[in-house]
């Protein structure tokens, strides 16, 4: 036979979960700042690196991509797209790691 909780306890219990999920997203957030992900275009002519955090912080362009300004354009904004994506893989990845036993309707990393 299982005997319930009093209410008021369980609700201490979720109260010290949530604190525990809410300081564990503080720092899986600064620890995506750490991470990188990488896309490229044109066959590697255009380089995106970008954090988990989702700032870019490198780009790299081959020399002979300068040639053709509006495919340079496009080859750019396919890298940046494609390293935003990975990014919020990443960070989506991160949540579910920590929000996954929960339960809750967010961080399970499905799209």
């Amino acid at each position: 036979m299982r005997v319930a909780k009093p209410k008021g306890l369980r609700g201490l219990d979720l109260a010290k979960q949530l604190a525990e999920v809410q300081a564990r997203m503080v720092e899986a957030q600064k620890d995506l700042g750490q991470h990188t992900v990488t896309a490229t275009a044109g066959g590697g002519a255009v380089k995106i690196t970008m954090a988990g955090d989702q700032r870019v912080v490198a780009v790299e362009i081959a020399e002979e991509a300068a040639e053709d300004w509006e495919l340079l354009q496009e080859m750019v904004l396919v890298a940046v797209n494609d390293a935003t994506k990975q990014a919020q893989a990443l960070a989506a990845r991160k949540v579910g790691e920590i929000t996954g036993g929960l339960g809750l309707p967010f961080g399970s990393g499905a799209e």
